[in-house]
């Protein structure tokens, strides 16, 4: 457990040189609850309260799919090599939509045999790929949610799509839009299987630790391979269970309470040591 808590600690905060914060950082007794949304104030203050209120931080909320100028704390960042984003301190934020892991009442071999896709595709060029290429196919049951949609005729039938809806499916996309694909996390836990193209965002769920077609069903980024890659595991219901048995061993990981507190905690003390404040 020990060598598992460090290697996690590191993988979050990957900063390996002393780094000063700019002036201007506020210190963690000035953070009040109107400054970000909710769900950033609470997930932030369950391990900053453990600290000192003058020691300064930086706090980016909200989708991050850049890298950073100095060193702060975020829900996401692009996945890449430790130097190159270590600026990014990965911390368990917005937890409410990203963390929600719940029991899937389907076997996998009982579910059916198709794609299953809810999510916006306005402004997000990877889903409107995938829509060019799939709406309307036999294979796939996919909408757009977006509020400016070109598929609004069939706005009823999204909003009745609900999670327990999707775990019909054996197969549920799993795409980035803004960072991450929030399903994912989600998806890992349940019976069925994410298909995605490899991650390029990360976020407390470790997204570049995965291993394509371990893990997950990977991909092309313009899905030339996506029909066939259903197709094999239509055919291979072994190797679609083993994937599935796999992500649920990942997922628990993120489930044991005392140690993500104590992993939170420790990225936080790291973070205030390698700026140069302990």
């Amino acid at each position: 457990m020990q060598e598992e808590v460090h290697r996690r600690v590191d993988y979050y905060c990957r900063l390996s040189e002393p780094t000063a914060l700019p002036a201007e950082a506020p210190m963690l007794g000035e953070q009040r609850y109107h400054d970000c949304a909710s769900a950033y104030f609470f997930d932030t203050y369950e391990w900053n309260r453990y600290f000192p209120r003058e020691l300064r931080w930086w706090l980016v909320p909200g989708d991050v799919n850049h890298l950073l100028p100095y060193p702060s704390i975020t829900k996401s960042r692009p996945i890449a090599e430790p130097r190159v984003n270590s600026n990014s301190v990965l911390m368990k934020l917005n937890q409410v939509r990203h963390f929600i892991f719940f029991r899937d009442p389907f076997a996998t071999a009982k579910k059916e045999n198709r794609v299953i896709f809810r999510g916006a595709v306005h402004g997000k060029p990877l889903r409107a790929v995938f829509f060019e290429r799939f709406f309307g196919h036999p294979m796939f049951d996919i909408l757009d949610t977006s509020t400016n949609s070109v598929y609004d005729e069939h706005m009823q039938q999204r909003e009745e799509t609900s999670l327990y809806d999707h775990l019909r499916f054996k197969y549920i996309m799993c795409l980035e839009g803004n960072d991450v694909a929030s399903n994912l996390k989600w998806v890992m836990h349940s019976n069925s299987l994410a298909v995605c193209p490899r991650p390029t965002m990360e976020t407390w769920f470790m997204e570049g630790m995965l291993v394509p077609n371990y893990h997950y069903i990977e991909v092309k980024p313009d899905f030339s391979d996506l029909e066939e890659r259903i197709r094999y595991y239509n055919e291979h219901p072994a190797e679609a269970e083993a994937i599935v048995r796999h992500a649920h061993n990942f997922c628990r990981t993120f489930k044991e309470k005392r140690k993500e507190r104590l992993v939170a905690l420790m990225v936080m003390d790291k973070y205030f040591h390698m700026t140069q404040q302990g």
